[in-house]
Formats: structure tokens, sequence, C-alpha cells
């Protein structure tokens, strides 16, 4: 589509919240929230690396509120809940690939811990 066909050179005044509201995407309110959120769980995160009650199961912990983060900056910053559910996809298979092989690394170097210095 054109400009013309937005109404933004045809003497609308169609500004920022008018082409938004066209496509469906969020105003500065839910970003604002979606920011707090964002906030509220990067909290979480370093509250849980300094408790030692949850030193057991901290990484599945943080690698969990990551990929939060991660699904929510994708999906409402980058516009992926407002596109062609493929591109959710992709992102999402990425997703997948980076913790399987996060996940298999904790198990690889949990079962064969690193050599400790000689000497």
């Amino acid at each position: 589509m054109t400009t013309l066909e937005h109404g933004h050179a045809s003497g609308h005044g169609g500004g920022h919240e008018e082409h938004a509201a066209e496509h469906g995407h969020p105003g500065a309110k839910t970003y604002t929230i979606i920011g707090v959120i964002l906030a509220v769980i990067t909290l979480a995160e370093v509250f849980f690396y300094t408790q030692e009650a949850v030193l057991a199961f901290l990484v599945p912990l943080l690698l969990l509120l990551s990929a939060a983060k991660f699904a929510i900056v994708v999906g409402f910053y980058m516009h992926l809940r407002f596109d062609n559910p493929l591109f959710t996809a992709v992102f999402g298979f990425g997703l997948v690939v980076a913790a399987s092989v996060i996940t298999a690394l904790m198990f690889l170097f949990g079962q064969y811990p690193l050599p400790q210095h000689i000497g």
C-alpha cells in the first residue's frame, strides 16, 4: 500500500495512532505495561540470583524467565504477535534450538566437570 492509501499524504491528518489502529498494533499504554512487565521479570531474575534457597534450580529458573522475556519482546516489540504466524514459528524454532543446545551443554558439563588445576 502507498502512503496515499493510508491517508497520510491525503490531508486526513492521519497520525501514528491512526496508522497503528488500522493494523491493530497496540498503543503507548500497552508498550508501557509490557516494559513494566519486562522490568519486573528482570528484577525477579536478579532477586533469584542472590538467593541461596533456589540455587539447586537457579539455571532452569533463569532460562525460563529469559525465555518468557524473549517471547514478550519478539511478540510485542518486533510485532510478531500481529504478523504472519510463520515469522513466530521461525523465532520459536530458534528459541527451541538455543534452549536444546544450552540444556545439552548443562548435562554434558554436569556429567563431566572441568578438571581442577593441578599444582
